[in-house]
């Protein structure tokens, strides 16, 4: 079972997803921190306010004794909109490099075209034409 597991783990497609699955988390942080420190900050410059920020108020909260705000509810939607825009730009980029990869593949070569003349089934039937006259 042991070896089974050893043979499973290390196939070659499992290995290059897993290799891709941590470049991705890898990319994802980049990509976040892209997001939050320069299109949030730009896009809140519409708003006049942190993008990440933004919120619908459905029912005002209360400050308690330690000055935080109990009981609002709010709908996040600057974080929601954050995380699309996270999503779009690597849906973006990894669109570009299965774009890039395919275009480096050699093209399959077409297949030959079958050799023009009598068929297999018109030859038999001359051989066999031919060795009855015998």
């Amino acid at each position: 079972m042991l070896k089974e597991f050893k043979d499973f783990a290390m196939k070659g497609n499992l290995v290059d997803i897993a290799v891709g699955f941590v470049m991705g988390a890898a990319f994802k942080s980049v990509v976040t921190s892209f997001t939050g420190g320069i299109v949030s900050p730009l896009v809140g410059l519409i708003f006049k306010s942190d993008f990440k920020d933004l919120k619908y108020i459905a029912k005002e909260g209360t400050l308690n004794e330690a000055g935080e705000m109990v009981g609002e509810v709010a709908v996040l939607y600057g974080d929601f909109l954050t995380n699309v825009i996270d999503f779009i730009i690597v849906a973006f980029v990894m669109f570009m490099i299965v774009k890039g990869v395919n275009k480096t593949k050699k093209k399959e070569e077409p297949a030959p075209e079958a050799p023009k003349g009598p068929s297999q089934e018109d030859l038999l039937a001359e051989i066999r034409d031919l060795l009855s006259k015998k």
